[in-house]
C-alpha cells in the first residue's frame, strides 16, 4: 500500500475510534436540549449555553446534526460542532487555590461538565403563539409536536420564537443567552444571538459568589461547519466520508474597516470545498450516484453558512459597538489538542487554549490558503479546520457585564435550482464529450462540455452566487438588529388544521383564528406527493386577490390518486402592505405550523366480495416506476378492494412464506414495499398472495352479510427488476 494513502487511512480510523470513545464517554450526560423550528432555518441548543459534538442524541451518526437548511428537505445539516470557551489572567482559584496565568472555562466542542464548569440555570423557549393542533384521520401529525416544545406564551415577544438559557460558569461569570427566531418568508434563515456575559462571581451550583475583578477577559467561540449531511455517510453518501466531519470546509472571514467602515459588516462564512477523494469537482456536492443510490446530479451541499457579528461592546462601561471586535478571528484546526480534554486545572493546556483564543486576525484566511485545491490535503489534518472567533480581552469589575450580538445564517441556491443546475451538469458529466450550452448568473452563454471544464465553470458559478445569498441576509439581520428586532410580523398560522382521507377526495379543514389579524388576506393550501422532503405545490387559495375572495376554511383534494401518499401545509397570508424587502407581496404564516407529516391517502370502502380483489400494478416492472407509484414509492404494489379486516399472505412460487399483512384499517386498501418479513428486496418471479378474511363484516346501510371469518382467495402476481 502507498505510505501516503496508509498514512492518510490511519488519520481517518483514529478519528473514528476517537469519535466513537468521545460518545460512550458523553452518553451519561443529562443536559436539556430543545429546538427553534418554526422557520426554514432549524437547530437544536443545549442548556448548558453551547452546542457540543454529537451532543443530542450522543449517536456517531449525528456527525452533522442542526442548523438545516431548507429544512423542508431531509438532512440539510450543516453543524458539526460548535465551542464557547471564557478564558482570563492572573486568576487566583478559590476551588483549587492555585494562582493561574489562564484560566479557561469550556463548553465544547467535546467536553461537557454541567456540574462544575458550566452549569445551567435556566432554559425555556418562549413563544409568541403556540403551534396548531394538526391532525391526520385524527392522529397527531405534525413535526412540531415534537420539536416545539413551547414554555412559555409572550404575545409581545418580537420574533416567533426566543430560546431563553441562563449558565454560571466555574470563573464566576453569568451567561444569558437568548436565541431569536422568525417564520416570516424574508427572515426565516437567520438566528440572533443575543448574549450577555456578566461578572456575578456564582462559580459552583451551590451558588456560591466570590467578588473578584476578572482582567483579560475574552469571549472565544468555534463553529464546526460542515455543508451537509445529505451528501456524506449520514445522508445518501455519494461523497467522500470525512466530508461529514468538515474535511472540506472552507472557511472564509470578512472584517469591518474601523476607518472607513468599509464592508459594513464583519462575518466570518463557510463552504463545501473540493476534496482529493472525489473524481469529480466536489462544489456544490453534486450527486453522481453511488452502486444503491441513482445519480441525478442535484447539489447537495450548495449552503453557504456563516456567523456576523451585530454588536460588541467596547468596555464595560461604554456599551457602544466596537468595530474592532471580534479581535481574532483565525480558524482552529477541528482535531488539534486543544480541541480535546479540556481542564479548567491545567495550566499548561489552558496557557495553549488562551493564546489560540487570543491568536488575532490572520494575513490571509484558511479559504485563501487553500485557493482551488483540494480542502482536505490542506494543514496535513483528518479533521479539517473550524471557524473561531475571540471577542476582547475585557477587564471586569463585580457586576459589571459585557453585551455581544450576533446573527447566525445559512442561505445559497434554491433547492429547484440545485436540481436544475445539477442536471445540466451531471448530463455533461456522463457524456464528457457532449456540447452543451450553458448559461452563467452574468447572463453570459458559453458552449462546451464536461470535458473542457465548462461543465465545472457553470456549476461552480452557480453555487457560488451563494456568497451573495448569504451577505444579502446578513444585511437582513442588521437591519433587523437596529429596528430592535422589530420586523414587520407575518399573520399567524389557524389554530387547527385535520386532514381527512376519503374515497374519491381528501378533506382539508382548518381554524378561522388568524382573521383577527390586522391586515388579514386569506388562505392558501400547498400539496406534496409520495414525502414531505419534496417541492410543494400550490393548490388552492381564497381571500383577497385571489380567484376566489369569499373566505372559506375548507378544501377537498379532488386530483388526489388512489395508491399516492400526499403532504399538505396551510398558510395565511396578509394583503401585502407590510412587506417592507418586496412591496405588495403577501407575508405568510410559516408553512411548518401547519404542515402535516404523516401521510394522507385515498382509500376507498372494502370491496363487496373476495372476487373484487385487485393487485395493482400486475405486472410490477421496477423500470416502469415512473408510471407506477413514482420515484418516492417505487416499490410500491396495491392490494385493492380487500375485506376491511384481512390476513395477507405472500409466497414465492415455490411455496415459502414471505411476508405477512395484518390488514385492520377498516378500508379496501393496502400497500406492499416488495420487502420480506427478513427486510429483503423481493428478486423477479412469480407470487402467490392469500387473503384470508379475520372479522365477520357485513354492509353499513344494507346489513348485507359481505365477508365470513376465515373465507379465502388466492391471487397470483408478477414482478420483474
Amino acid at each position: 500500500m502507498n505510505k501516503k494513502r496508509f498514512s492518510s487511512m490511519t488519520k481517518i480510523k483514529y478519528y473514528l475510534l476517537t469519535l466513537l470513545l468521545l460518545m460512550v464517554f458523553n452518553f451519561g450526560k443529562a443536559d436539556e436540549t430543545k429546538w427553534l423550528a418554526v422557520g426554514m432555518l432549524h437547530d437544536w441548543f443545549s442548556s448548558t449555553g453551547c452546542e457540543i459534538e454529537v451532543g443530542r442524541r450522543h449517536l456517531i451518526s449525528d456527525q452533522q446534526d442542526g442548523l438545516r437548511w431548507p429544512a423542508q428537505f431531509r438532512y440539510q445539516d450543516t453543524k458539526a460542532a460548535k465551542a464557547l470557551w471564557i478564558g482570563t489572567t492572573n486568576y487566583q482559584d478559590p476551588i483549587s487555590g492555585e494562582t493561574y496565568d489562564y484560566k479557561v472555562v469550556h463548553v465544547g466542542p467535546r467536553v461537557m461538565d454541567e456540574d462544575n464548569e458550566f452549569m445551567p440555570v435556566e432554559f425555556k423557549l418562549v413563544a409568541r403563539f403556540d403551534h396548531p393542533q394538526v391532525l391526520v384521520d385524527g392522529f397527531p401529525a405534525s413535526p412540531l409536536d415534537y420539536m416545539d416544545e413551547v414554555d412559555e406564551i409572550d404575545p409581545d415577544l418580537p420574533a416567533d420564537r426566543m430560546l431563553y438559557n441562563v449558565v454560571n460558569t466555574q470563573i464566576g461569570v453569568t451567561v444569558t443567552r437568548r436565541v431569536y427566531a422568525y417564520s416570516q418568508q424574508n427572515h426565516d434563515n437567520y438566528l440572533i444571538y443575543d448574549y450577555v456575559f456578566k461578572n456575578t462571581g456564582i462559580i459552583d451550583k451551590k451558588g456560591t459568589k466570590v467578588v473578584k475583578k476578572l482582567t483579560g477577559v475574552v469571549f472565544f467561540l468555534q463553529y464546526r461547519y460542515a455543508p451537509t449531511r445529505e451528501i456524506g455517510p449520514y445522508g445518501y453518501y455519494w461523497a467522500p466520508q470525512s466530508t461529514s466531519w468538515g474535511h472540506s470546509t472552507m472557511n472564509d472571514a470578512i472584517y469591518a474597516d474601523p476607518s472607513t467602515g468599509d464592508p459594513v459588516f464583519r462575518a466570518l462564512f463557510t463552504w463545501l470545498g473540493r476534496h482529493s477523494k472525489a473524481d469529480y469537482d466536489l462544489i456544490g456536492g453534486p450527486n453522481v450516484g453511488t452502486s444503491t443510490y441513482r445519480g441525478d446530479g442535484r447539489l447537495g451541499g450548495a449552503q453557504y453558512c456563516g456567523v456576523l457579528t451585530l454588536h460588541a461592546d467596547k468596555s464595560a462601561t461604554d456599551k457602544s459597538d466596537d468595530p474592532s471586535q471580534p479581535t481574532s478571528t483565525h480558524v482552529v484546526g477541528s482535531d488539534d489538542d486543544i480541541t480535546y480534554n479540556n481542564d479548567p486545572f491545567n495550566p499548561p493546556k489552558m496557557t495553549k487554549e488562551y493564546a489560540a483564543m487570543t491568536a488575532g486576525r490572520p494575513a490571509l484566511s484558511h479559504a485563501q490558503l487553500v485557493g482551488d485545491g483540494n480542502a482536505d490535503e490542506y494543514g496535513n489534518t483528518p479533521g479539517g479546520f473550524s471557524q473561531a472567533q475571540g471577542f476582547g480581552p475585557y477587564d471586569l469589575e463585580p457586576g459589571d457585564s459585557i453585551h455581544i450580538v450576533l446573527a447566525e445564517a445559512v442561505a445559497g441556491l434554491r433547492r429547484d435550482s440545485c436540481y436544475t443546475i445539477g442536471a445540466k451538469w451531471f448530463d455533461a458529466y456522463q457524456n464528457p464529450s457532449k456540447k452543451i450550452d450553458f448559461r452563467f448568473p452574468n447572463g453570459s452563454v458559453k458552449t462546451g462540455n464536461y470535458s473542457d471544464g465548462t461543465a465545472d465553470d457553470y456549476k461552480d458559478a452557480w453555487v457560488y452566487t451563494g456568497r451573495d445569498s448569504l451577505f444579502k441576509t446578513f444585511k437582513r439581520a442588521i437591519n433587523t438588529f437596529q429596528q430592535s428586532l422589530d420586523i414587520p410580523l407575518n399573520p399567524p398560522p389557524p389554530d387547527q388544521l385535520r386532514v381527512e382521507s376519503g374515497g374519491d377526495r381528501i378533506i382539508l379543514k382548518w381554524s378561522d383564528t388568524p382573521e383577527t389579524w390586522q391586515n388579514f388576506g386569506g388562505y392558501r393550501v400547498y400539496r406534496a406527493i409520495h414525502t414531505p422532503d419534496t417541492t410543494y405545490d400550490m393548490l388552492f387559495e381564497c381571500g383577497k386577490g385571489t380567484d376566489y375572495p369569499d373566505i372559506v376554511h375548507e378544501f377537498e383534494d379532488k386530483t388526489a390518486q388512489r395508491g399516492f401518499d400526499y403532504y399538505y401545509y396551510v398558510v395565511s397570508f396578509d394583503d401585502g402592505s407590510v412587506n417592507d424587502i418586496y412591496p405588495g407581496v403577501p407575508l405568510e404564516s410559516g408553512r411548518f405550523y401547519c404542515m402535516t407529516n404523516k401521510p394522507a391517502s385515498l382509500k376507498r370502502a372494502p370491496g363487496n366480495s373476495l372476487a373484487d380483489i385487485r393487485i395493482v400494478p400486475n405486472p410490477y416492472n421496477r423500470r416502469a416506476i415512473n408510471l407506477q407509484y413514482g420515484y418516492s414509492a417505487p416499490d410500491r404494489i396495491m392490494f385493492m378492494n380487500i375485506p376491511p379486516k384481512c390476513r395477507i399472505k405472500i409466497y414465492t412460487e415455490r411455496g415459502d412464506l414471505i411476508k405477512t399483512i395484518e390488514h385492520t384499517d377498516g378500508s379496501g386498501d393496502e400497500a406492499w414495499n416488495s420487502v420480506t418479513s427478513s427486510r429483503q428486496v423481493v428478486v423477479s418471479g412469480l407470487y402467490i398472495a392469500v387473503f384470508e378474511v379475520t372479522e365477520n363484516y357485513y354492509d353499513p346501510e344494507t346489513r348485507q352479510f359481505l365477508f365470513k371469518k376465515g373465507d379465502k382467495t388466492i391471487r397470483k402476481f408478477v414482478i420483474i427488476r
